[in-house]
C-alpha cells in the first residue's frame, strides 16, 4: 500500500471534528454553536474536499467566514491543570520535555531521506510527490505518541489541547491557505505583468544590482502586504524573476527561488497581516503590546534582506 497525502488531510480533518464535538459538548461556551460549526466545517473540507462540488465546498468556506465576521467564532472553556501538578511534572521531565518537538524536524528529514527509495511489492511505500509532507505527518503522530508516554497522558488530552491553541488563535489558523491562495489568483489575473510593467517603467531592471534589489525588496514589500511569503512568490517571480533575473541577465532559477523566498520570509518577520506568527504568539503569551513580537523580528529581518541581496547577486550569476 502506497502512502498518500490524502491520508493526511483524513486525520487532520477527523481532529478538527473532534474539536467541533468537544466545542458543541461545552454548555458553558459563550459561542458554541458558531464555533462548534466553524471547526466542523473545516474539518468537512479536509474529510470530503475532493469529493464535494467545487460550488458546495466554496459555500462551506463562505460560511466558515461569515461565522468569523458575524463574530459567532470565540474561546470556550478550558481546564487548567494545577499549577502545583505543572511543576512537578517539569521537575520529573527536565529536558526530556523538549524530545517531542526536536522529534518532528529530526524524524522529518529521516523518513524524507530513507523513506523516498522504499517499495513494497514493487510499489512505492510513500507517494513520491508528497514525500517530505508525509514524512512531516508521520513525525507529527510520533512526536504525539512520545510526549503522551513521558506526560503520561492520552491522545484525547491532546486533542483538548489542540481545540485550546485553536480557540487562542481562531480564525488566524487559515491565513495561511488563504493567503497562498490569494499569491495564485493574483498571478492568475495578470498582477505579476502589471508589476513588471510598473518595475520597467520606473527601474532600470536592465541592470543587474538593481534587478536584483527590485525583486528582493519586492518579495518581503509583497509579503508584507499579503501576510505570507507563498503568496509573493509567484507575482515577484512572474514580474521580474524570472523575466528579468533569469532570462535577461542568465541566472540560476534555483538560486533566485531559494534566495527569494527567503527575502520573503523576511517580510514576514515585519508584518501583522501574518497573525499567525506575530499576533497569535503575542496573544498566547499575554503580551501588553501585541506587536512586541514584530518589534524584536524587525532589526533581524532588515540584516537578512541586505544579506539576502548581497548573496543573490553573487551566488545567482556564478
Amino acid at each position: 500500500m502506497t502512502l498518500r497525502i490524502d491520508y493526511l488531510y483524513w486525520l487532520a480533518g477527523a481532529v478538527l471534528l473532534a474539536v467541533a464535538a468537544f466545542t458543541l459538548a461545552d454548555r458553558a461556551h459563550p459561542r458554541r454553536l458558531g464555533s462548534a460549526a466553524f471547526w466542523g466545517l473545516f474539518g468537512l473540507l479536509f474529510v470530503t474536499g475532493d469529493a464535494l462540488p467545487a460550488a458546495l465546498s466554496g459555500a462551506m468556506v463562505l460560511a466558515m467566514v461569515a461565522i468569523a465576521v458575524f463574530g459567532r467564532l470565540g474561546a470556550g472553556r478550558h481546564v487548567e491543570l494545577p499549577a502545583e501538578r505543572l511543576r512537578q511534572s517539569l521537575q520529573r521531565l527536565g529536558g526530556r520535555v523538549f524530545l517531542p518537538s526536536l522529534l518532528v524536524p529530526l524524524l522529518t528529514v529521516l523518513l524524507s531521506l530513507a523513506a523516498k527509495d522504499v517499495r513494497i511489492a514493487g510499489r512505492p511505500l510513500f507517494d513520491p510527490a508528497n514525500v517530505t509532507l508525509l514524512a512531516l505527518g508521520l513525525s507529527c503522530l510520533a512526536a504525539l505518541g512520545a510526549a503522551c508516554l513521558l506526560a503520561r497522558e492520552t491522545p484525547a488530552q491532546g486533542v483538548r489541547e489542540t481545540r485550546r491553541l485553536l480557540d487562542c488563535m481562531g480564525w488566524a489558523v487559515l491565513l495561511p491557505q488563504l493567503l497562498a491562495l490569494l499569491g495564485l489568483l493574483f498571478a492568475d489575473a495578470g498582477v505579476g505583468k502589471a508589476v513588471a510593467h510598473v518595475a520597467t517603467a520606473y527601474l532600470p531592471l536592465d541592470t543587474r544590482w538593481v534587478a536584483v534589489l527590485a525583486y528582493v525588496l519586492g518579495m518581503a514589500l509583497f509579503t508584507m502586504a499579503m501576510g505570507n511569503a507563498f503568496a509573493a512568490f509567484p507575482v515577484m517571480t512572474a514580474g521580474i524573476g524570472i523575466p528579468f533575473l533569469v532570462v535577461a541577465h542568465h541566472g540560476d532559477p534555483a538560486v533566485m527561488a531559494a534566495i527569494g523566498m527567503f527575502s520573503g520570509y523576511c517580510g514576514t518577520l515585519m508584518t501583522p497581516m501574518a497573525a499567525n506568527f506575530n499576533i497569535v504568539p503575542a496573544a498566547l503569551l499575554e503580551l501588553p503590546d501585541k506587536n512586541a513580537v514584530i518589534k524584536a523580528q524587525t532589526p533581524t529581518a532588515l540584516a537578512l534582506l541586505a544579506v539576502n541581496a548581497a548573496l543573490l547577486n553573487w551566488l545567482m550569476f556564478r
